[in-house]
């Protein structure tokens, strides 16, 4: 290691030094990482004597030696730290000299300082280098151990079952040491010192194929085996369950046309895409364009689902059927060692070279952990089980990334990154925040920091409930937060917010609207402290409006305290609610009446229209039945996708915005929304009109003027990727538009743009130029998803606050 080393090693002759001792405290992730370890060669390297101990607050020790050896030994333990240790606090204190000589490790302890303890866990992290070397040599004892794990990679949230984190804490309690494992996770020089994971073929989880029998799964092979059975099938063209570092996925040859169609109707998964999962780099690149912000993403620690820009045409080795109507393709690489195994190490007889690697799970369920449950729940979507015996303590599903103008820009924050804490610009007061309905995440939070938790999923589903309310309690005690105040949204029909009211147990629940917790969310992650308001641009589907109307085309001038609606879209009918959302065609049909406009039979979201379909939506919409207003933007890139003919009916959410973003980009992205020959002398451009008096709006956005362009293009023949490019760079425009008037009026200069409309990376993207280039500094998110996975982050800030009003 390099650094200091002692004064008195390097000069002995050196007149004897003011010899002090210190206690210190560490925390932060520096259990289960390497920690201990590091500590111990650091204070042997610099002569020091004392001893180091895990405690429920962290990393605690004391440090005895000349004054400045020990300072440098201090400053050290923030800076020169294991690769899965990140540390938040270093606070040392003098105590009296204890003599004594060397450096010992001493076994873990509960904290004695009386108050709360914490401490971080890991997140599981990837198989590193040195673990895969392993595993690939045959002359390695773990040649091939489908368990192969270190003190800087494997499992770590999933497993944990408590503080200190020891391994009798973990899911490996079960699994008693052999002599050899022994002796690495006792020896400080070893890289597996107090690994808990740490498990060889001798005496780790052993692996197990099951496939389907006369009397139900009954297990077919195990070990070197079930691995070798489980190959053969996939290569065969099944679908086998692989349990995970935090729960099951359903794996099938991605080449495979036929097995792809058999997942995709087993699980009904609609259009939905799938993800990937390759076993090199070479075969992604083959697949997708890869920058360095993406191979970067791709090759590290975290290893989450990277979606990337196809590449049309070569090799097939991934069907139409695995992303159908995306220009994405969703890519991970192999993070677990079964992984590696799975898509084969060299000299390994060949196998599929990409696998579809997709949640196990019913669609809109949780992801499934127990196997029990998976053999159950799994039954007529898989063939085979590829399962262990080690069991997992909590579910943490894969996450998704893409990067946007050179940032990462989150789309699901789970594994990798759950349970890192989110620090926060102004303490709280233990809370647990609940998150939305939809891709729901919790934190719970106090003082200065945050825990958000892994995905959890749609909040409709009796199993994502006893999910939620599993990893609530797990999450509260690793993070040592036992809530006083529960915070939820406002809308009255949120599962999310009925559990809270069922369970306050007499503990205030505050309710924070929709839009105001998106803005709150993005400033939190910028480190802002609310001292002044900023401009949220705040678009999504669907969020309970203070009016009753369904919100989602918002720009707010918000800070912690509140805020004022200062601009929107127009209002229009959503017909039929649900049935709108499901059916693009219906709010495109609302939106032309709202416009104006007819509906002409050369529209193809007209034609998508039966005639006995539009003869009731024409008296719905005329009586106003089941029309709750809405001014979501979210809902306009529905309507624009139907009318261009991009999509009429989804089968997830945000299929239609998606589809659209993809035929922008295919339409030249923001490039290609300028004026065609022969086409209008200008991009489609939105009204703006006051809003009205006591609506407390200033400004109104009316999407006539686009709609009207959008069909004067479509019924002179110009195709679906140039409408879609044109109306992404009518919505760019709108926000400049929009900011510059909030800046005229109040001077504030700073912009959020928050909401799962900027999930979108072209939209994002040029947002943020425009805005950029015209003087604004702008937040975007990079820290929490944009939509509803990072909005209990922004009901935290405005309704758990400590202030000292």
């Amino acid at each position: 290691m390099s650094g200091p080393v002692s004064t008195r090693a390097a000069n002995p002759a050196a007149p004897p030094a003011t010899c002090e001792r210190r206690h210190v405290l560490v925390r932060g992730v520096v259990q289960g990482v390497g920690f201990r370890p590091f500590v111990y060669a650091l204070a042997t390297g610099l002569g020091l004597t004392g001893w180091v101990t895990n405690t429920a607050e962290g990393v605690s020790l004391e440090v005895e030696g000349p004054a400045e050896d020990v300072a440098a030994f201090c400053e050290r333990l923030a800076s020169d730290v294991p690769p899965l240790a990140v540390v938040e606090s270093v606070r040392h204190r003098p105590v009296p000299a204890a003599g004594g000589s060397g450096f010992t490790i001493r076994p873990s302890a509960d904290s004695g300082s009386g108050g709360p303890g914490r401490t971080l866990v890991s997140p599981d992290m990837a198989t590193c280098d040195a673990c895969l070397a392993e595993l690939a040599d045959p002359a390695d004892r773990r040649y091939r151990h489908p368990f192969i794990s270190c003190t800087h990679c494997g499992p770590r949230f999933t497993v944990v079952t408590g503080l200190p984190y020891d391994r009798a804490r973990t899911t490996m309690a079960g699994f008693p040491l052999c002599a050899d494992c022994a002796r690495e996770y006792e020896d400080p020089a070893d890289r597996r010192f107090h690994a808990q994971p740490v498990a060889c073929h001798a005496c780790g989880p052993r692996l197990s194929l099951l496939s389907h029998a006369s009397g139900g799964p009954a297990l077919t092979a195990s070990g070197e085996g079930a691995l070798a059975e489980a190959r053969r099938l996939l290569a065969a063209g099944a679908v086998v369950a692989v349990k995970g570092l935090g729960g099951y996925h359903l794996a099938c040859d991605a080449s495979d046309a036929t097995a792809v169609a058999v997942l995709r109707a087993r699980k009904s998964r609609g259009a939905k895409p799938f993800a990937v999962m390759a076993g090199s780099l070479e075969t992604v690149e083959r697949l997708a364009f890869v920058g360095s912000e993406e191979r970067e993403l791709l090759l590290g620690q975290r290893r989450p689902i990277v979606l990337l820009r196809r590449r049309e045409g070569g090799e097939p080795l991934v069907a139409d059927g695995v992303a159908p109507g995306s220009s994405e393709l969703g890519v991970l690489m192999p993070y677990t060692p079964l992984h590696h195994l799975l898509l084969g190490l060299p000299g390994d007889p060949p196998g599929p070279p990409v696998l579809v690697m997709t949640s196990g799970n019913r669609s809109g369920e949780p992801i499934v952990t127990d196997d029990k449950d998976a053999l159950s729940r799994l039954d007529g979507l898989a063939d085979a089980w590829l399962t262990h015996d080690r069991p997992l303590r909590v579910a943490c599903d894969d996450s998704v990334v893409r990067v946007c103008a050179g940032r990462v820009l989150p789309v699901r924050r789970s594994r990798g990154y759950a349970p890192l804490p989110v620090a926060l610009p102004v303490p709280v007061e233990p809370a647990l925040a609940v998150g939305g309905d939809l891709k729901n995440a919790f934190c719970v939070a106090e003082g200065g920091y945050a825990w958000l938790s892994a995905h959890i999923g749609d909040m409709d589903e009796l199993a994502t409930l006893t999910a939620f309310e599993t990893a609530v309690g797990h999450l509260s005690e690793l993070a040592s937060v036992t809530p006083r105040v529960l915070v939820a949204d406002r809308h009255p029909g949120y599962r999310s917010g009925q559990w809270a009211e069922r369970h306050a147990g007499g503990r205030p629940v505050r309710r924070v609207q929709h839009h105001h917790a998106h803005v709150a969310s993005a400033m939190a992650e910028h480190g802002l402290d609310g001292s002044a308001p900023v401009i949220g641009v705040a678009f999504d589907g669907t969020g309970y409006g203070d009016d009753g109307a369904v919100w989602g085309g918002e720009v707010l001038l918000a800070d912690y305290d509140g805020f004022r609606r200062f601009g929107r879209l127009a209002y229009v009918p959503l017909p039929g609610g649900d049935a709108a959302v499901r059916n693009p065609y219906r709010m495109a049909l609302s939106h032309l009446r709202a416009a104006g406009l007819p509906w002409s039979d050369q529209l193809p979201c007209v034609t998508a229209c039966s005639a006995g379909e539009r003869r009731l939506l024409e008296r719905q919409l005329t009586r106003g039945v089941a029309c709750v207003p809405t001014s979501s933007m979210g809902r306009l890139f529905d309507a624009v996708a139907s009318l261009a003919g991009v999509c009429h009916r989804v089968e997830y959410e945000a299929q239609a915005a998606m589809e659209l973003e993809s035929a922008a980009v295919a339409g030249g992205g923001l490039a290609g929304c300028g004026p065609a020959e022969g086409g209008p002398a200008v991009g489609y451009r939105f009204g703006l009109v006051p809003g009205r008096p006591g609506d407390g709006v200033e400004l109104v956005a009316d999407p006539a003027p686009v709609l009207a362009a959008a069909v004067r293009d479509i019924q002179a023949g110009a195709g679906a990727p140039v409408v879609a490019a044109r109306f992404h760079g009518a919505v760019v425009w709108l926000v400049g538009e929009l900011c510059r008037a909030a800046r005229e009026r109040t001077r504030l200069t700073t912009v959020a743009l928050t909401g799962g409309v900027f999930s979108n990376a072209l939209l994002t993207a040029g947002c943020t130029e425009l805005l950029e280039r015209d003087g604004f500094t702008v937040l975007r998110h990079h820290v929490v998803p944009p939509n509803d996975g990072g909005l209990a982050l922004g009901q935290l800030m405005v309704a758990a606050r400590v202030t000292t009003n």
